[in-house]
C-alpha cells in the first residue's frame, strides 16, 4: 500500500474522530494507533490476521474482555484470564 493510502487511512480511521490538542499530542495519539494497528486490527492482505501476533489465552471458555484504545475509538478485545 502506498503511503498516501496509509495517510488517507490514518486520517479516516484515526484523526478524524480525534481532537488533537498540539504536536505532543499528536505523536502520542499515531504512535497508539499505529500500535493497534499493528497488534490488534485485522488485515485483509494477510488473511485477517494481525502483522504482530500477541500471545493469547489457551482458556477458550473464558469471558471476551474489550479494552478501549484512543479513549474508546477503537477496542482490543482478550480472553480473561
Amino acid at each position: 500500500m502506498s503511503p498516501v493510502l496509509y495517510a488517507l487511512r490514518v486520517r479516516r480511521e484515526c484523526l478524524d474522530h480525534v481532537l488533537v490538542l498540539g504536536e505532543r499530542h499528536l505523536r502520542r495519539v499515531l504512535a497508539d494507533y499505529v500500535a493497534y494497528f499493528n497488534r490488534e486490527r485485522s488485515h485483509q492482505g494477510l488473511g485477517h490476521t494481525v502483522p504482530v501476533a500477541t500471545a493469547q489465552s489457551a482458556n477458550t471458555n473464558a469471558a471476551i474482555v474489550a479494552t478501549p484504545i484512543l479513549g474508546g475509538l477503537h477496542h482490543a478485545y482478550r480472553r480473561a484470564a
